[in-house]
Formats: structure tokens, C-alpha cells, sequence
């Protein structure tokens, strides 16, 4: 898609009320999101040999499909999930050399680095808005993330 038509695309998700336009052609896949935060886009260019990467895609897909029926797991009221402010790749470190931003039994605080969601070539850190005790790392490195996915679980304070 030209930028014009990707422009003209999410004036049209804007002022539709849609929340969700996926659109699939022979050369790429395009989903937009919208919700009361921005709007972001995805773009996959579509692979020559279709069925080879598929086939590669369909196991990691399924560990992903587990991780949220992981997430109900928070039955106590002192708990909350904190989840994806976007689509991208999840990255507990800073590089693959340093340690984990957080580990399980880690006391965080508000501000505090948690992850980093790689989106569009840019690394964006996500911050701690509560305090407390992480219970639990729902994702693995270098693993895709989507919108409003959980990532952690965290016992307050």
C-alpha cells in the first residue's frame, strides 16, 4: 500500500467507530486496531512459498494461545495483570547480555522499567504503574505481543 492509502485507511477506522479492519491481498496482510489508545498498524509482506512458513508459525502460535488462560490464575484480590500498551516483540532485557529488568519474587515500584515492546524498529519501554511483588512473567523473550495482551502479574502493596 502507498502511504496515501494507508493515511486514507485510518481516517476511515477513525471516523467509522470500526475497532478492528483487517485487510489481505496477494502481497500483504494489514490488520488496525483502534481503541482508546492510538491507532496502531501491522503490516506482513505475504511469503513467496505460503506453506513452509505457515507451518512454522502454527506451533508457536498455540504456546501464545496458553498464555492467557495462565492469566485467570490471579484469584486473590491484591493481585493485578498488567498488560501490552501495544503490538510488538516483548524483550525483558535491555540486550541479550544484561540481566531481566524483573524477575518472579522482585519488588517493583512506579516508574520502574518492567520490558521492553520493540514496535516499528522502535524500543519502547514499558513502566511500572502500581507497586508491588511480580508474580508471575507471563511471556517469553523475544516473543510477539498484541494489544492489551498480560504480561505480568503483580501482587500490590
Amino acid at each position: 500500500m502507498k502511504p496515501e492509502e494507508i493515511k486514507d485507511l485510518l481516517s476511515f477506522v477513525s471516523a467509522s467507530g470500526l475497532d478492528e479492519v483487517n485487510i489481505e491481498t496477494d502481497k500483504f496482510k494489514m490488520t488496525v486496531k483502534r481503541s482508546s489508545a492510538p491507532v496502531y498498524v501491522t503490516q506482513q509482506m505475504a511469503p513467496a512459498p505460503a506453506a513452509a512458513p505457515m507451518a512454522a508459525l502454527a506451533p508457536a502460535a498455540q504456546p501464545a494461545a496458553a498464555a492467557p488462560a495462565a492469566a485467570p490464575a490471579p484469584a486473590n484480590a491484591n493481585r493485578v495483570t498488567i498488560k501490552a500498551p501495544m503490538i510488538g516483540t516483548y524483550y525483558s532485557s535491555p540486550n541479550p547480555e544484561s540481566a531481566k529488568f524483573v524477575a518472579v519474587g522482585d519488588e517493583i515500584k512506579v516508574g520502574q522499567v518492567l520490558c521492553i515492546i520493540e514496535a516499528m524498529k522502535l524500543f519502547n519501554e514499558i513502566e511500572s504503574e502500581i507497586a508491588g511483588t511480580v508474580v508471575q512473567i507471563i511471556l517469553d523473550n523475544s516473543t510477539p505481543v498484541e494489544y492489551d495482551q498480560p504480561l505480568f502479574v503483580v501482587d500490590l502493596k
